[in-house]
């Protein structure tokens, strides 16, 4: 019975996708609002494939007897995505959409000049998008997990993602 209701609910999810365009707008710039801070451009090179390129930044400052110590990275990253329609009721401009990325991390310390490193990263995207038909405005709210390797910090982190809020430059 649980295996029924589950692959009901799973072929619900499939039909309630459209195959119809996806893609709501050309190309917008904007900001992600998570970890890291980051500036964001995104462009389409066709109605579902889009390329997000962003560079970010993230830090961390702890007051202890030795004085205000921590740490800070500047990121760049390039991700490709996959965009698809997302029908739920009558919400024009939803779209679910996946894909892969890379990144790179430029780290300082405050406690050990010596130790600024590098770090590379590959990432994963899952998220859900929004533009608005009548205001060039796109929402999306995304779970980034990456594998960190070669520097300073190295394996897999799960505490990444973003709200983001971008300005829509050009529409199709």
């Amino acid at each position: 019975m649980k295996k029924a209701i589950v692959f009901s609910f799973f072929l619900t999810f499939l039909f309630s996708i459209s195959t119809i365009q996806a893609q709501d707008f050309k190309s917008a710039v904007g900001l992600r609002f998570g970890s890291p801070l980051s500036v964001s451009y995104k462009f389409f090179m066709n109605e579902t494939n889009a390329i997000e390129v962003f560079a970010g930044t993230k830090g961390y400052r702890n007051n202890t007897a030795f004085g205000n110590l921590g740490w800070r990275w500047y990121s760049v990253s390039g991700a490709y995505q996959i965009h698809k329609p997302l029908s739920i009721g009558d919400i024009d401009g939803l779209q679910y959409y996946y894909g892969a990325g890379a990144s790179a991390y430029f780290w300082t310390f405050d406690f050990d000049t010596d130790s600024n490193n590098t770090t590379f990263g590959l990432q994963l995207y899952g998220g859900v998008s929004y533009t608005f038909s009548e205001k060039p405005i796109n929402i999306s709210v995304d779970w980034v997990p990456t594998y960190f390797f070669n520097g300073y910090v190295s394996g897999f982190g799960a505490g990444y993602g973003s709200l983001s809020v971008r300005y829509v430059l050009s529409r199709d």
